[in-house]
């Protein structure tokens, strides 16, 4: 039996995450909620969902017996056994052409319908924001480094803090058992800690160097969870023609969406609103 589990920053995003590695739908699976997201305080002590979706079993179909009317064996005359035959013969012929006939409506439904699905299909950009350069070096001493291992002492987190530079980045890699606390719901912990770190590392450089904090992976997987999303809602905006607006995203987040559907035929993507409340509109290309 297939099943997966899956950490998102909610409930439903873990489910999608769990369905699109066993490649079935909602209906096919059965969903069992691990561990409840939270929110902590200011994003602080939040922690992810956790849910284990699995595949439901297959259900056996009941065979259908045709019923003979019973009477008594002295009752019915050979004449009559042949009339009953040949109106069981008529019925059988009936049921098997009826059959054949809904198993072809039901093959070119599901033809067009993939005909369907497949006109409409987006494909999207990938953005690989958190793709790591390739010249970065370990730096078992640094600023970035200092800062997180203090942060997260005083937060009582057991977390093993990865640094690694080069001239114009600096990539920070966290995991251990209090990942999901770092990571807080929709990422908004790790971004707040990011956001503080930058400041450390940046106060005194001449320059600016990009700092990039990651936990486990969650910024591949969250990436992943927004392009997914972007082709869903892209697909419907061409399906039915009417615009649609997400729910307000950080920067990070909104450019994820820009680029997946940058190149996407027939939709344009576009911000509106003021921060923290600004959000991308997906929209038909005029």
């Amino acid at each position: 039996m297939k099943y997966s589990e899956k950490w998102g920053d909610s409930i439903e995003a873990a489910v999608d995450l769990a369905l699109q590695e066993l490649k079935l739908s909602k209906d096919q699976v059965t969903v069992t909620v691990l561990e409840e997201p939270s929110k902590g305080f200011f994003g602080i002590g939040s922690k992810l969902a956790k849910v284990r979706v699995e595949e439901k079993k297959a259900e056996k179909k009941a065979e259908k017996e045709t019923v003979l009317p019973m009477k008594p064996a002295t009752e019915i005359s050979e004449d009559k056994i042949e009339e009953l035959l040949g109106k069981i013969q008529k019925t059988e012929g009936s049921e098997n052409t009826e059959k054949k006939h809904n198993k072809k409506k039901k093959h070119n439904k599901q033809n067009r319908q993939k005909t369907d699905r497949e006109a409409g299909k987006v494909e999207v950009k990938h953005t690989n924001i958190s793709t790591k350069p390739e010249d970065l070096v370990p730096a078992e001493e640094h600023p970035a480094k200092e800062f997180l291992e203090k942060t997260f002492g005083e937060m009582g987190l057991e977390v093993k803090v990865s640094v690694s530079v080069n001239k114009d980045n600096v990539y920070v890699d966290v995991e251990g058992k209090d990942t999901g606390t770092v990571i807080g719901k929709r990422g908004q912990t790790l971004d707040a800690l990011q956001y503080l770190t930058s400041l450390v590392v940046n106060k005194s450089e001449d320059g600016y160097i990009r700092v990039v904090l990651d936990a486990e992976g969650y910024r591949a997987k969250r990436e992943a969870t927004l392009e997914a999303l972007a082709a869903r809602i892209a697909e419907k905006v061409l399906r039915t023609g009417k615009s649609a607006r997400l729910e307000p995203m950080n920067p990070y987040e909104r450019k994820v969406i820009h680029t997946a559907l940058h190149d996407a035929k027939g939709i344009t993507t576009r911000s509106e609103g003021d921060e923290p409340y600004r959000r991308v509109v997906i929209e038909l290309k005029k």
